[in-house]
């Protein structure tokens, strides 16, 4: 399989967790080499009442955020894959995924523990169809 068809499997977790409230965080790093673009945080916002996910790219000088659709996120991320990143991370309530290429660039997908207890407060505010 190709990155692109690997991270969009890795990445119907990402909607799932969203749509059922235990998304936490988004990460992707590992860079390979030396390069300015260090990791992606990703985050759900509410924008003009549309769930929409924030990505702020972390350069090694400063800061830059975009936002984007649920599946527009998806691809631009997926773009990220092998060129500059080795590693993407879903944290939810309920489990950690980890999605990791290796030296030769063979996906391994691993699911652990979860590391938050929490979910997005922004995610459970438009969930439960509270105003922003």
């Amino acid at each position: 399989m190709s990155f692109t068809e690997t991270f969009s499997d890795f990445y119907t977790n990402v909607k799932t967790s969203l749509a059922d409230g235990t998304f936490a965080k988004l990460t992707l790093a590992k860079t390979i080499g030396n390069t300015d673009l260090m990791n992606i945080y990703v985050r759900p916002i509410i924008e003009d009442a549309v769930l929409k996910m924030e990505l702020k790219y972390k350069f090694q000088q400063e800061e830059q955020i975009e936002i984007h659709t649920i599946d527009e996120a998806r691809e631009k991320l997926g773009s990220y894959i092998n060129n500059p990143f080795m590693s993407a991370i879903l944290f939810t309530t309920e489990y950690d995924l980890m999605y990791k290429l290796n030296k030769k660039r063979a996906v391994n997908i691993t699911k652990q523990g979860n590391t938050f207890g929490n979910a997005s407060e922004v995610l459970l505010d438009y969930l439960s169809g509270n105003k922003i």
